[in-house]
């Protein structure tokens, strides 16, 4: 499918009402499994690729290449959209609006951009920071003067919560959405009421609100979300931790005793190729072959 399509057919799916649940990948394969398993889009968490990819904190390590690359990886082996997450947008209005142009020709169905100062840090980690409003301002009017799609969505993230308050935080999306923002994301609210009180102060523009296990907001039900009027329900990096979970239960097996079969705590190997599309592979190899 073409990337213009599975763009408009996004827009048209949250413009329709009701939230999506979206897991983060953070890199093609758990995008592959996030299609298999019947989600409805898929997110390129910039913390889950600064943790697998360089094995670092997301602490503003990755670069727009890597971002780029992981992209076009993702958007080779699904048709679900793609919500990259691009951090700052890697400098000022000027870079943000590159940004946008670089990962929109990438496969990106939705680009992220949100007003910390750069390099940045994790949402859920103290000692942040956020740039003046004008500069915030000026990232996001850059990002939707750049993009070629006009069904590609611009979804303005605030970290302001943590610094300036949650009214501050409020009062930016509201302008970003003024900027011509497509979705708005207020990160890490601390309470459950402060979430519930994100769409209501903020009618008329489809919210995301990132669930982070072990983070700073609490877990909500999805149903108690939907019905609260968000748009994008995240969940950046569940698949993440759960492979480090399942990496650090297989890996101390296999240490304390010196093997391993299918019994332990890891996939098949049939499991493994069927993640991986392997049959289509063969089907492609059999018929160039023939011929």
């Amino acid at each position: 499918m073409m990337n213009h399509e599975i763009n408009r057919a996004f827009r048209e799916r949250l413009d329709g009402g009701g939230a999506i649940l979206i897991p983060g990948a953070a890199n093609a394969l758990a995008a592959r499994l996030i299609d298999q398993l019947g989600f409805e889009a898929v997110y390129l968490s910039g913390a889950g690729l600064t943790n697998s990819y360089l094995g670092m904190p997301d602490l503003g390590f990755v670069s727009l290449t890597e971002v780029a690359q992981h992209t076009s990886a993702i958007r080779n082996v699904t048709d679900l959209p793609v919500i990259v997450d691009a951090d700052t947008g890697f400098g000022n209005a000027l870079n943000a609006h590159h940004t946008v142009r670089t990962l929109e020709r990438a496969g990106a169905s939705a680009i992220q951009l949100e007003d910390q100062v750069n390099p940045k840090r994790c949402g859920h980690f103290s000692g942040k920071h956020v740039v003046e409003l004008g500069e915030a301002r000026s990232r996001i009017k850059a990002a939707v003067d750049a993009r070629q799609d006009p069904n590609l969505l611009i979804v303005a993230r605030t970290d302001a919560c943590a610094t300036l308050g949650f009214d501050a935080a409020i009062d930016r999306a509201s302008a970003f959405v003024e900027d011509g923002a497509d979705v708005t994301f207020v990160e890490a609210p601390l309470s459950v009421d402060q979430v519930l009180e994100i769409p209501k102060r903020l009618p008329g523009t489809p919210q995301l609100v990132n669930l982070v296990v072990g983070g700073k907001t609490p877990i909500i039900d999805f149903a108690t979300l939907d019905e609260a009027g968000f748009g994008f329900v995240l969940y950046a990096n569940v698949a993440l931790q759960g492979a480090l979970k399942g990496m650090q239960d297989a890996l101390s097996m296999l240490k304390s005793d010196g093997r391993m079969d299918e019994s332990g705590p890891v996939a098949g190997f049939d499991a493994r190729q069927a993640a991986v599309n392997k049959a289509c592979f063969d089907e492609l190899e059999e018929r160039y072959t023939s011929s």
